[in-house]
């Protein structure tokens, strides 16, 4: 009778955990979306001519973000993941909520780039740890629902920020600073929450290795890594798909105001609604067409998935950066989009592919920081590109990502992928 109560107490607490970090995870995505909701405000009060500076505000977050989040990923493995978690939150929502407080962008680059970056990568390796040991049976399930957050954080925070960050001023506060304080406020208040609700876990099941097999280290990883040409390249097609999401994601509303003339609500919700519906439909066909082909034994069929989904979103790139017609330009984003979800649905499955089980866990966070690093850059050039140029031609300069990426995935296919490739 214990024992089931216990069962009890337990099924009701993974429930609460996972709503507990669906809320965190809905503040962590959808507040990477305040501060290029709400771009053309910050820069026309701060009188900041160069769109450039402007991006180096994204770049420092991605930079810090792509060191923080590999580290962050061991160190979920000996330290307390319930206050990492609450570390991650509290970190990332003060830089927020500090940043409707800063008087230059040089500040702004310190709150909403490093500490909010610092704090982001602190999240999300201990919370899908803490996920994955609370559920083990039903693991897709949890990061399905977890996922919906992603989603709606972006497109909720965008719309929000966009209508808040165009209200002139309340209480002597500019309209934008408003949208930081807001987010970043609640999420201070969601971080105390998440301190007194969530318990310390400890493992459910001890899960020793086997006699001989010990975990890789990072050194380990690394080097296996670098003797596989396909999991370098995989690295570097990484960054690509970085350069092309903060990049689209910073510049994007942006893009809609200015060559589109909407008001920035409507600027900020359309940037990303029709992108994100084509992501999901294309993600879900790609996964099903590539699973099917891959049971079927071609094992190089996740490498030219993430090639077919690259080569398709280059032309949308250049579509709906000079389709002057509002319509014309959504139909562009939603192409763009299920593109996307196309390379979405291999891209990481891919390095599953040339790397041994032992080192996947680990090599994927390598990828990610090497991925981070690269892309990090893409705001801070694609703003340079919208001096220069105009805002059109720093929209389709994606395109060169997207082509770059494919060039990548052929040399690993036709050169290094039958050496690399690993037995599942």
């Amino acid at each position: 009778m214990k024992l089931r109560r216990l069962e009890s107490h337990e099924e009701m607490y993974k429930w609460m955990l996972l709503a507990l970090l669906w809320v965190a995870y809905f503040i962590h995505q959808g507040s990477r979306q305040i501060y290029p909701s709400i771009l053309p405000q910050i820069k026309e009060y701060f009188g900041e001519g160069s769109s450039a500076k402007m991006g180096a505000v994204m770049t420092a977050f991605a930079f810090t973000y792509g060191v923080t989040v590999l580290f962050s990923g061991l160190a979920s493995d000996f330290l307390r993941r319930k206050w990492m978690i609450v570390f991650g939150v509290l970190t990332f929502c003060s830089g927020i909520f500090l940043s409707g407080f800063v008087a230059s962008i040089g500040l702004m680059i310190f709150t909403y780039g490093v500490l909010n970056g610092l704090g982001q990568g602190c999240y999300y390796p201990p919370a899908s740890s803490l996920l994955g040991q609370h559920f083990e049976k039903n693991r897709s399930t949890a990061f399905s629902i977890l996922q919906t957050a992603q989603y709606l954080g972006i497109i909720v925070c965008s719309l929000f920020a966009g209508y808040i960050g165009n209200i002139p001023s309340v209480g002597g506060y500019e309209g934008w600073r408003l949208a930081f304080f807001s987010v970043g406020g609640a999420g201070i208040i969601w971080a105390l929450v998440l301190s007194f609700l969530m318990r310390y876990s400890r493992e459910l099941m001890a899960k020793k290795s086997p006699a001989g097999d010990d975990a890789a280290t990072l050194k380990d990883a690394l080097l296996v890594m670098v003797r596989k040409p396909s999991a370098i390249i995989l690295g570097l097609v990484f960054g690509m798909n970085v350069c092309i999401d903060i990049g689209y994601k910073t510049w994007m509303p942006d893009f809609l105001q200015e060559v589109h003339d909407l008001e920035p609500a409507a600027a900020a919700f359309n940037a990303v609604i029709w992108s994100y519906i084509g992501a999901f439909i294309g993600i879900m066909i790609g996964c099903r067409i590539t699973d099917r082909l891959a049971a079927g034994g071609r094992k190089v069929i996740r490498f030219e998935t993430t090639s077919v989904g690259f080569l398709l979103t280059a032309p949308f790139a250049v579509l709906m950066a000079f389709l002057g017609n509002d319509i014309l330009c959504y139909v562009s984003l939603f192409f763009f989009g299920f593109s996307r979800g196309v390379y979405d649905s291999s891209l990481f499955a891919s390095l599953f592919d040339v790397v041994q089980p032992k080192y996947r866990a680990t090599g994927m966070g390598i990828m990610l920081c090497f991925g981070f690093i690269i892309g990090s850059v893409s705001p801070t050039v694609l703003g340079w590109i919208r001096d220069m140029l105009n805002p059109q031609y720093a929209i389709a300069s994606l395109s060169i990502c997207c082509l770059s990426a494919v060039a990548l995935l052929m040399i690993a296919k036709f050169f290094f992928f039958d050496k690399d490739y690993e037995e599942s």
